[in-house]
């Protein structure tokens, strides 16, 4: 006996509508299901008065997911691939399914900082299979709302001005080291930081935080170095720091990486000048697992 009032799935339309959201086209759908045309679009106007939402718009001849349609996708491929594991358990194959953890990381966080936040969450006793998505914030942040991820690494917390509902965690911070080949390393070591004033250097793109703080800085102590190149890309940066085109800055946390991937030395450290990180999700208080042992890594350890 079912309580009273409880709505029910049709789990037949929801298996309708996930075929053709993922083989985009209702005709493409017919071919897989074995099913006509009539009766698929049937099934989805039916999905869609029971939702209550839109969830396809046509672009062209293909029909594309709206916000809510991407949200329901995303639970029907969970749905289908636990029906497969529950075949697979009762039939006596092993599952082998990891937990999925979508992660999206802000273009302008260091990939080496990426690979710190993140190796945690390969080491849980349960097996996670890691699906990292790259872009702006604000690309980041909309798939976050939609529940596309479960999580946004980011150099800079979820602004008041952003609209959408998500929670800043700040996972530690740490100072700032210059870095630049032995021989540009041993020029300007000396009176360090002094020595930075007309000092070649190559920094990040005004759109991130740590170049917005070395900016600050360098302002602070009336220094004026020869910006020889700005790189949007952190490790092509690294790579161009490594090939000696001037000195540059990364977070000291990974100052030990910096030097061993890249062959540099350290010329000085910028304690004043703070790099802070943080996982931002939909969730005010974690649960997530791999998300809990991120925070709790980078807290405790990384940043501690």
């Amino acid at each position: 006996m079912y309580p009273s009032g409880m709505q029910w799935l049709n789990y037949h339309h929801l298996l309708y509508f996930w075929v053709v959201a993922r083989e985009g086209t209702i005709t493409a759908a017919c071919n897989e299901l074995n099913l006509a045309q009539p009766t698929i679009s049937a099934q989805l106007r039916s999905l869609e008065r029971s939702l209550g939402e839109k969830l396809f718009t046509r672009v062209g001849r293909n029909l594309a997911l709206t916000e809510t349609g991407r949200v329901v996708y995303r639970y029907a491929d969970e749905i289908f691939s636990l029906g497969r594991d529950l075949l697979d358990t009762v039939q006596g194959r092993p599952t082998g399914r990891p937990l999925r953890f979508n992660v999206g990381v802000a273009d302008v966080l260091p990939k080496l900082v990426a690979y710190r936040l993140l190796e945690p969450a390969l080491h849980l006793p349960e097996q996670v299979q890691l699906v990292c998505y790259e872009g702006s914030p604000s690309q980041l942040l909309a798939r976050l709302a939609v529940y596309e991820l479960d999580l946004v690494l980011s150099d800079s917390p979820i602004g008041p001005d952003v609209k959408v509902r998500a929670f800043n965690h700040l996972l530690g911070e740490c100072g700032v080291s210059i870095f630049g080949t032995k021989d540009l390393a041993a020029k300007y070591r000396r009176r360090f930081p002094k020595s930075l004033d007309g000092a070649p250097f190559i920094t990040p793109t005004a759109n991130t935080a740590l170049r917005r703080a070395i900016e600050h800085w360098f302002d602070s102590e009336d220094i004026r170095p020869t910006v020889l190149g700005e790189f949007e890309d952190s490790a092509l940066l690294k790579v161009f720091g490594q090939a000696g085109v001037g000195l540059f800055a990364a977070p000291t946390v990974i100052e030990k990486e910096v030097q061993r991937q890249y062959g540099v030395k350290v010329v000085g450290r910028l304690e004043s000048v703070r790099e802070r990180f943080y996982a931002i999700s939909v969730e005010k208080k974690v649960k997530h697992p791999a998300v809990l042992a991120i925070a709790d890594e980078a807290r405790q350890n990384l940043f501690g």
